[in-house]
């Protein structure tokens, strides 16, 4: 089996190092076949927009010898030679706007000595401009630019110095315009979509590919690619974990598919957990831990968003959008970071279905959340979620509700978020995330919270009530029929009421009756 590529962004290095390269020549090819284009992709972190910017690079300066035996090679594509243009965000982080002026200079300066060419002097804008003139001389250039939106989600917490650094960029940038005609092709990657009020504002000409259907697996791996490309892998991580070829396969995509980027919903993974998953052959939120979003969790706290609607959420196109530094907007901003994605389109409504992309995302996410709205400390978190679980097993109800009381003792008397809202908010995470490790449905309603749990060795159908009793809960199970779709199911189902007091900050009563 040829290594994986794990953390490698370098095509070279990849193909020379005998590395396995999910061939994505094909895509590369629909997006530079014409003779002019101007490009903006968002994406995910770690979703392999460096590569597909080394690989343009690669291609766009003639190494036809590296593609070797893949898609393009056997095409109609002329391998015309071009002066390339590179910068990778990625690389350097600037604390100010005057920060960044100065290391576009010294990047713009080392592509020239690279190139041999000599620029005057002048700020940045100005060496951006004689650098694409000089080496239009050659042939017209390719500007690649890669995390074009690092500097400014890098300072987002400080949303009067990003709109200092977005300025700085909006210039930079605006520099492509006016230079059309000494250019070849541009493709500008990134996280966030901003508005076209901002960073992108001068540039009229730049065509959006976020959401074409055409380019919707251009980073990303499909699951045909998987079945075509890692079928060696495949068996040794069924072999592993003794698992079917089948089975191995269905627990992978529940895994780690599902993200989607237009309106068709290509479904692809996300490349950076699947090659850890192949390499380790363990599941684990490989993604997710790379870089915790604490940001975007204070976001939701902040603007008192209500958590529960992020499942299955309806939103029309202008949403993706609507992101600047001034005006920070979770549901877009949760889409571009890709903890939320595209399930569905409605041809007739125009709007879009978002909801969590996998198990590896809405998992880890929602644990996130709990420990961001509960006292409990994440790391510990998992153990009281199970202990809950085992406690219904055998029906320890002492257990259980001593456990679910953890959840909620020492919450703050000062939270900014009605206190109903936010102690619902605990209630739902904690069945929800309870949800992914057994069977369970949620439904939310105006404030209610049912949760059903089934196991084994029972259902046991929830009813909570904020400031009321009991014997309403339990009465609100049996006149509205909720534990009636269990009976039949040849297995004990529990009725049971759960009275939370908002003053006591807990659990004050319960009951349980056998259907």
């Amino acid at each position: 089996m040829r290594h994986l590529p794990i953390g490698i962004q370098t095509f070279s290095h990849i193909i020379q190092g005998d590395f396995l390269y999910v061939d994505k020549t094909h895509w590369v090819y629909k997006l530079i076949q014409a003779p002019k284009g101007v490009y903006f992709l968002a994406r995910p972190r770690r979703f392999g927009k460096s590569l597909l910017l080394s690989t343009l690079e690669a291609v766009f300066t003639g190494q036809k010898a590296l593609f070797k035996g893949l898609w393009i090679d056997e095409c109609d594509y002329n391998w015309s030679v071009h002066p390339v243009v590179r910068i990778d965000f990625s690389l350097f982080r600037v604390d100010n706007a005057e920060e960044l002026k100065q290391k576009l200079t010294e990047r713009l300066t080392e592509i020239a000595v690279d190139q041999g060419v000599v620029l005057g002097a002048g700020d940045y804008q100005k060496k951006f401009r004689d650098l694409l003139r000089a080496l239009s001389s050659r042939n017209p250039v390719v500007v690649l630019i890669d995390e074009y939106d690092k500097p400014i989600i890098d300072n987002i917490d400080n949303s009067e110095e990003a709109v200092r650094i977005r300025d700085v960029l909006k210039s930079f940038y605006g520099v492509l315009k006016g230079m059309d005609a000494y250019l070849r092709f541009v493709l500008l990657t990134g996280v966030s979509k901003f508005s076209k009020v901002g960073v992108f504002s001068g540039m009229n000409n730049l065509q959006d590919i976020t959401f074409d259907d055409r380019f919707a697996a251009l980073p990303g791996i499909t699951q045909e690619e998987v079945i075509n490309f890692f079928s060696e892998y495949i068996q040794a991580a069924a072999n592993h974990l003794n698992l079917s070829r089948s089975e191995l396969l269905s627990e992978v995509k529940r895994w780690y598919n599902g993200f989607c980027f237009s309106k068709q919903c290509l479904p692809v993974y996300n490349p950076f957990s699947l090659l850890l998953f192949f390499d380790t052959r363990d599941f684990r939120n490989y993604w997710f831990e790379t870089g915790t979003p604490t940001f975007l969790i204070e976001l939701l706290k902040n603007r008192n968003y209500d958590v529960r609607a992020l499942e299955n959420l309806r939103i029309d196109e202008l949403a993706f959008s609507s992101y600047e530094v001034e005006n920070l907007r979770p549901v877009p901003l949760l889409f571009q970071t890709g903890y939320l994605t595209i399930k569905h389109y409605d041809p007739v409504s125009h709007l879009y279905t978002l909801s969590y992309p996998n198990y590896e995302v809405q998992n880890a996410f929602l644990r996130y959340l709990l420990g961001a709205f509960s006292p409990v400390d994440n790391g510990v978190a998992g153990g009281y979620l199970w202990r809950l679980v085992d406690a219904l097993r055998v029906q320890d109800w002492e257990l259980f509700f001593e456990t679910l009381h953890i959840f909620f003792a020492g919450i703050p008397y000062d939270i900014q978020i009605p206190r109903e809202r936010y102690y619902q908010t605990i209630f739902y995470l904690i069945f929800r995330i309870l949800g992914l490790q057994v069977d369970a449905e949620v439904r939310t309603n105006r404030g209610r919270i049912d949760a059903v749990i089934k196991l084994q060795e029972g259902i046991f159908v929830f009813e909570f009530k904020l400031e009321g009793t009991v014997v309403e809960a339990l009465e609100q199970i049996a006149e509205r029929g909720y534990a009636a779709p269990y009976l039949q199911q040849g297995k004990p189902v529990y009725a049971i009421g759960v009275v939370f007091g908002i003053e006591e900050r807990g659990i004050v009563d319960w009951k349980v009756t056998q259907v």
